[in-house]
């Protein structure tokens, strides 16, 4: 991966493929190969003649690990995404954010309207505009000794994820406890551009993508059939849901 500062951060991004630019956005605890990679977005978007831009987050996957909460409001971690357009000299693109990244997206959205040609919403719905619950429980279960002292299910998920994708504990644990910018309903219908919100079907995590989308103008929703917050990231509906949605979007 390569590298750039953002504010004296330091970020690891990739650059693939040619064409209209879509920047993608992982979500918590992932990385862009766990979130991207693996699951075949980054081959479909550049076969389909895409140029595809994907960081890790601060404290996620290369990029660089800070342990202060303040370090990690969702309106600071869209001013990363917006410092790596201007590295690049993207002057406008497409932007696909999962989970925490979809929250970031809106932010991003929001910041900086004449950088964002679209916005992807990936894994958060209607909880997008809810207080963000449970982050707590998760926080402490990423602080435990061990996953064996994690009893609470959805907390327990998040370690094993965590576990699994090689993180910093400790950076994530940071990162819960600081990241949560609420997000309001009058906050998301200000979002100008074109929108997709797409959710699993049994997704509990990020709600119902017909409900966020009902509160943005204009906005289309994807449900993602028999889908959790976890297995939709790499579906073949949300795949061709998103290109369909690229190919006809202004």
């Amino acid at each position: 991966m390569q590298t750039f500062m953002s504010d004296g951060v330091r970020l690891a991004f990739i650059d693939e493929g040619a064409g209209e630019p879509i920047l993608l956005i992982h979500g918590f605890a992932s990385r862009v190969r766990t979130n991207w990679v693996e699951p075949g977005w980054v081959s479909f978007l550049t076969r389909n003649g895409f140029r595809v831009v994907a960081y890790d987050n601060r404290g996620h996957g290369e990029s660089e690990k800070l342990y202060d909460r303040a370090l990690y409001s969702a309106p600071l971690m869209a001013e990363d995404a917006h410092r790596l357009l201007d590295h690049l000299g993207i002057a406008r693109a497409d932007v696909m954010g999962y989970s925490m990244g979809a929250r970031i997206t809106a932010f991003l959205a929001l910041a900086h309207p004449e950088r964002v040609r679209s916005a992807i919403f990936g894994g958060l719905g209607g909880n997008m505009v809810r207080p963000m619950a449970g982050t707590g429980p998760i926080a402490h279960a990423l602080e435990a000794g061990s996953i064996d002292e994690v009893v609470n299910p959805t907390a327990r998920t998040f370690r094993a994820f965590a576990e699994r994708t090689g993180s910093d504990l400790k950076a994530l644990a940071a990162c819960i406890r600081g990241s949560r910018d609420p997000i309001s309903r009058e906050m998301v219908a200000r979002i100008a551009c074109p929108v997709l919100v797409a959710t699993g079907s049994e997704d509990v995590i990020g709600g119902p993508a017909a409900e966020l989308a009902a509160l943005i103008p204009g906005a289309e929703a994807l449900e993602i059939p028999r889908r959790d917050h976890m297995l939709a990231v790499g579906d073949k509906v949300y795949k061709e849901g998103v290109l369909a949605f690229l190919r006809r979007r202004p």
